[in-house]
This record gives structure tokens, C-alpha cells and sequence, in this order.
């Protein structure tokens, strides 16, 4: 079984903030602005958008922001309605190998919002993966079935401009946005001494250190290595 340690949502360099975490555990996952040819393809904007806490998107945004963000078209990638996650740059490439019954574990920035807690990394859901590939490789059949909620493919102008380099996932019933966050780092620094979002300890006996290659502040797929892949399952098991 393949794993695959992935960062997604809002950031503090994508949207220019980190998504709300409350003193619960649980948190709101906001995608990141879309920006397709500069004004963006998607109807659906941080202002107009409500979260599964009923909140609009745009309310978690500071408040000297709200009304420039308001109307921003929002990049719903990836979706946990019918699971579905695409990409069609370069870093994400590899993710068109992973197998049927493979693991694309979803984490993304979250800070407190009613409570006082740092900006921190969290895994926020999974795919249990049904397919994988470029879209290119898909009938369309395939992409009307099992692809048709995706942000790539719902949007023809999207989809024509970047076919042949989009990768595509599909997830199965088995995957989950989760209702809790699970904190997965801790602070370290970087190599001239500045703060630096690292796996922490008690996850790598979990995912390994990645050849003592930790830091997963800015970080492509990190693919699991295979030793590791059963102890990552248990983990994720026992968040459903």
C-alpha cells in the first residue's frame, strides 16, 4: 500500500491567512483563492460560500480584508463530497502512480480561532484511493462518472488549458473530511535558525522522517516509505 502525506487549503502564502481551528478540535477547511487567468473560473466566492459551521468563508478573513476578498472565486481542490483532489503542476506529478486501496492523507495550516492557539500543521481528512492518473488517460465516461465535481474538470476553459498535464485522484467511500484535526508538527527551525514547521517527533514514529528531511512547512507530496505505510493506516483507521 502506497502513502502519501500531502498539504492542502489556505496559507499564509496561498489566501494569506491560516484556517480556523476551535477549541473542540474541530476546524473549518477553506480552499485556497482560485486564480485561473487572474479573475478566476469558479462561481463560488469566500463571500458567498458558508462552511459546515455556518460561517461564510469570508468571516475568517481579518476583518480590514473581508470586503477586497469578498468576491473572490474560491479553488475547491480538493472536494470531500465525492472525493476528488487535481493538480496539474510539476510537484504534483508523481501522485498518478498511486494504487487502488492507496492512502493521500490531506493536512493543511489551521490556527485557533475562539481560543489562543499558534498556527500549527493538522491532518484534516484522507482519500481511500480508487483511481489515479492523468486526465488525458481517462475516457470520458471516466471524467463525467468520477471526476465530474473536481475544480479541473467542471470547468471547461480549466480543464482544455491543462489536460495533458492534470493529474487527477478519485477517492472511495472510505474517505473522509475529518470532524476533529490531528495535529501532526511541531516547531523546529530552519537552517539559519528562523521557525520552522517540522513533522514532530511522536508522528515520525508514525510517518518516519523522510531521510531527516522533516520539514513539511512548504513540502511537495512526501511519499511514505513502505515500512511506515501499516503504522499510517492504523492511525487513519482510527479517525473514521
Amino acid at each position: 500500500m502506497q502513502v502519501v502525506l500531502l498539504r492542502v487549503g489556505i496559507d499564509t502564502g496561498s489566501g494569506g491567512i491560516h484556517g480556523p481551528l476551535f477549541s473542540d478540535g474541530s476546524f473549518e477547511y477553506i480552499p485556497i483563492p482560485d486564480s485561473f487567468r487572474g479573475t478566476g473560473a469558479d462561481k463560488r466566492t469566500y463571500g458567498n460560500t458558508r462552511g459546515r459551521a455556518g460561517r461564510r468563508l469570508v468571516d475568517y478573513f481579518p476583518e480590514a480584508r473581508r470586503e477586497r476578498i469578498f468576491d473572490q472565486s474560491v479553488h475547491f481542490d480538493p472536494e470531500f463530497e465525492t472525493f476528488t483532489y487535481g493538480d496539474p503542476t510539476r510537484p504534483k506529478a508523481s501522485l498518478r502512480r498511486l494504487s487502488e486501496g492507496s492512502l493521500l492523507v490531506f493536512y493543511a495550516g489551521l490556527r485557533g480561532w475562539d481560543f489562543d492557539c499558534p498556527a500549527a500543521l493538522y491532518i484534516i481528512g484522507y482519500f481511500e484511493v480508487a483511481r489515479a492518473g492523468l486526465a488525458a488517460f481517462f475516457s470520458q465516461a471516466e471524467l463525467t462518472g468520477m471526476f465530474h465535481n473536481n475544480f479541473h474538470v467542471m470547468h471547461g476553459d480549466v480543464f482544455e488549458d491543462q489536460k495533458d498535464r492534470l493529474v487527477l485522484v478519485k477517492g472511495n467511500a472510505n474517505s473522509r473530511l475529518l470532524k476533529k484535526a490531528v495535529r501532526i508538527s511541531s516547531v523546529g527551525t530552519d537552517r539559519n535558525g528562523r521557525p520552522l514547521h517540522r513533522l514532530a517527533p511522536e508522528m515520525q514514529e508514525v510517518f518516519g522522517d523522510f531521510d531527516g528531511n522533516t520539514s513539511i512547512q512548504r513540502s511537495p507530496p512526501r511519499w511514505v516509505a513502505p515500512e511506515f505505510s501499516r503504522c499510517v493506516e492504523r492511525l487513519v483507521m482510527a479517525l473514521r
